[in-house]
């Protein structure tokens, strides 16, 4: 999914745009034991109650592509049986305006992909299937104390867009039929003092159990191409290095990618290891560099730009690495990524800093003025040799170069 996609689903998470039909909750506490459930139209919520569940909701769309949010894609075997299924009559995109991958009909109900889409088709108002979804959650999902299981309904009347992005209210393109889930902490408040007017004093706050913004959550099935997309769901996690594989695995039967700072040190890894002795300042000056160009060239597209292992090989060639240390790279890359394993481009740089870094020295130069820093032998010892180019400051001082007193000095 894209940004543009996920945004245009957040808007539908306000008052103005809202189309949930149903909402439905599990709490449970720190020994896996339900506390309590409810479920009712979302539109009959009191209206304070309705913003703070927007405010949740819109928390589990939010934070960055590749690292927070992850396109999960379902196992192809998981599928196999709906893609090789000829699509019933009744199904036929020509006669209702729907896609084809909306069809239910097809997918063995038993694998975690199916069980989502008869979830979904319930529309959340069938209570075995409710329940059902509730144990898969708790038996995998790993938090020490209480927390809330969330779940909501809703039917997108997709608008259909001009040829410049103006949408078409009156002309829609197909029915988006999802759902979505955030999971909760349930935390008590922290204890203080309170005001109690009609005391006319302060006196100790009483402390209540508080939903907290979600830690995780999902949407299925996924917005692509502003269409339903069933082989694949929106995965969020708030800590983008706790992915929870112990939960992802089990109740959606999809592999997990590397965590975005795992994929930062598979590339860190890559270079070093293919570079050998040849990793030098110049050339991760260059790679950088490089990499660079290809984030100013992607910018405008608003699908986050992918490293495959053919790409990041071009990339270190393109760098003036010789073709001698990329004779063994393929093998390599399987070796420390994973055969089919790619990386994505805002997780392996940060395009806004160059650092350099020994034990004692910490040197952050701006990518785009690496020209600046330059190695040198002086007396033996290889050094980092910068140049003072313009005003300098330390510890927020102004100070005098030699370069500037020579400049301010008369002729």
């Amino acid at each position: 999914m894209t940004k543009q996609e996920i945004a245009e689903l957040k808007k539908l998470l306000t008052p103005k745009n809202c189309s949930l039909t149903r909402i439905c909750g599990c709490y449970v506490d720190g020994e896996k034991n339900k506390k309590t459930e409810f479920k009712q139209a979302f539109l009959a919520l009191p209206e304070e109650e309705m913003f703070k569940y927007f405010e949740i909701l819109r928390k589990t769309l939010s934070g960055s592509l590749g690292k927070n949010l992850l396109t999960l894609e379902f196992p192809l075997k998981s599928s196999a049986i709906f893609d090789a299924a000829p699509p019933a009559e009744a199904n036929n995109p020509a006669d209702s305006g729907s896609s084809i991958a909306d069809s239910p009909s097809t997918e063995p109900p038993e694998s975690p992909q199916g069980f989502l889409l008869r979830l979904r088709d319930s529309k959340l108002k069938d209570d075995a299937l409710l329940e059902e979804f509730y144990d898969k959650v708790i038996e995998s999902y790993e938090y020490v104390g209480n927390y809330l299981i969330l779940l909501v309904h809703d039917v997108y009347d997709v608008p259909g867009k001009t040829t410049d992005g103006i949408d078409m209210e009156d002309a829609s393109d197909e029915v988006y039929e999802y759902i979505l889930c955030a999971i909760c902490p349930v935390e008590l408040s922290k204890p203080g003092l309170s005001y109690n007017p009609e005391e006319n004093a302060f006196q100790n706050r009483i402390r209540d159990w508080v939903v907290s913004l979600p830690e995780t959550g999902f949407l299925f099935p996924a917005f692509h191409d502003r269409s339903t997309d069933i082989h694949s769901l929106l995965y969020y996690a708030k800590d983008a290095e706790e992915l929870r594989e112990s939960f992802v695995e089990p109740l959606f039967g999809c592999p997990l990618p590397l965590s975005a700072g795992n994929q930062k040190e598979t590339f860190q890894a890559i270079i070093e290891e293919s570079l050998g002795e040849d990793c030098d300042i110049e050339t991760v000056k260059n790679i950088h560099g490089r990499l660079n160009e290809l984030a100013e060239e992607h910018k405008e597209s608003p699908e986050p730009l992918i490293l495959d292992k053919n790409e990041v090989k071009t990339i270190l060639a393109d760098s003036g690495v010789a073709n001698e240390r990329l004779s063994d790279f393929d093998q390599l890359y399987d070796n420390t990524a994973g055969e089919t394993t790619s990386l994505l481009m805002n997780n392996v740089i940060n395009a806004r800093t160059f650092e350099v870094k020994t034990p004692d020295i910490v040197i952050k130069v701006n990518p785009e003025r690496t020209d600046l820093i330059e190695t040198r032998t002086i007396d033996g010892r290889e050094c980092l040799v910068i140049e003072l180019d313009g005003d300098v400051e330390v510890n927020g001082i102004s100070v005098h170069t030699a370069a500037i007193s020579q400049a301010e000095s008369p002729a």
